[in-house]
């Protein structure tokens, strides 16, 4: 039986319609895929203008409309929402600054299909204009819950790629999702709002006992636009310890709490030296709120009930390394070999742990 399809376009919100969405839909389109296929959209902070843009550029797409602008996860979730509903088999989630190949859903679903396992698959994401650059080969979570891309910006000769690659965690800018796995595990944390949720996400997946893998032969091309922005590092920093917090064993947090403080001292100095203190000192205030904690101590009861396998099965993954091109210099090359150390000590006492610590 053919499985049902349903393709989740990012949330619109502002003028990313009108600046995305006719290539992005267009690509659609044009995909080999001859199953039944459903494409949905939220519209964020919707105007009269935008749903008639949305309507009039791809009206076969199905629109959520919300009043205000509820962020990446929600937005996301609405349309997800609505896909289980409808039974579908498979939810692929692309970004709308995207060109998607011919046949990338193909290639997703046929990657899919290999194994029970798999709970999620990521498409190897390009670069647009300079389609020969990587931007994502799948995310990798640093100890401390800092996301980065693997592969980003490298030249496609100077990568390996390999065939159903386990990852960290999918991008949530083109990645397949199995409906059983959702129904089990959850969707998006809207907590988060935006950044981190599909690490928190791809987490859960491995923790219920399935897998991500990235299908190196499904290509999508991502019209990436990196900004540096007071903002953007709140939801980051905020959320990377959320994550940490609702999905490891605290006998791991534990061993890298020592790791934390020293991060956190150096992240204040990074913080003041760029004006972000700020919003640094926004995450502590954050943090300091009960109703944070009621949150983390019922999220984490959720989270921990899926645990299906031990944090050594897992953090082999992780990296004790950050890695943003970005940012770089002196100052991180030096905080990367004291957290590969810590950190490749720090596994070594994992993996000598009992299972029945979890």
């Amino acid at each position: 039986m053919t499985k049902k399809i349903a393709v989740i376009i990012s949330p619109n919100y502002l003028d990313h319609a009108v600046k995305y969405l006719p290539d992005c839909i267009e690509s659609l389109r044009r995909q080999d895929w001859r199953g039944e296929k459903k494409i949905f959209i939220t519209d964020n902070q919707t105007t009269d203008k935008s749903y008639e843009f949305l309507k009039e550029t791809a009206p076969e797409v199905e629109v959520v409309r919300n009043e205000e602008n509820d962020g990446f996860a929600k937005g996301n979730n609405d349309a997800m929402r609505l896909a289980l509903q409808e039974s579908f088999d498979y939810i692929i989630l692309f970004n709308m600054d995207s060109v998607i190949a011919p046949d990338c859903i193909t290639q997703l679903v046929e990657t899919a299909e290999r194994s029970s396992l798999i709970g999620a698959v990521q498409a190897r994401i390009m670069f647009w204009p300079e389609k020969d650059k990587v931007n994502s080969l799948g995310n990798v979570s640093h100890f401390l819950g800092f996301g980065y891309c693997d592969g980003y910006g490298e030249g496609l000769r100077d990568v390996s790629l390999q065939a159903m690659k386990k990852i960290c965690y999918p991008s949530g800018a083109a990645v397949l999702y199995k409906k059983e796995v959702l129904e089990k595990v959850g969707l998006f944390d809207e907590e988060f709002w935006m950044y981190n949720e599909d690490q928190d996400l791809g987490w859960r997946i491995w923790l219920a006992g399935w897998q991500c893998v990235l299908a190196e032969r499904a290509i999508v091309y991502h019209k990436y636009e990196y900004s540096r922005n007071t903002g953007k590092y709140y939801w980051l920093d905020r959320n990377r310890i959320l994550a940490m917090l609702k999905n490891y064993h605290m006998v791991t947090l534990l061993f890298i709490s020592f790791a934390f403080f020293v991060m956190e001292f150096g992240l204040l100095l990074f913080a003041f030296q760029n004006g972000w203190l700020k919003g640094k000192m926004n995450v502590y205030k954050y943090f300091l709120k009960k109703r944070t904690w009621q949150y983390i101590a019922a999220e984490r009861e959720k989270t921990q009930a899926l645990r299906k396998v031990h944090d050594r099965d897992i953090i082999t993954m992780f990296s004790g390394r950050i890695w943003y091109p970005e940012i770089g210099g002196l100052q991180l090359r030096l905080a990367n070999q004291f957290f590969s150390l810590y950190w490749f000590a720090v596994k070594r006492i994992v993996a000598l742990k009992p299972a029945s610590i979890d």
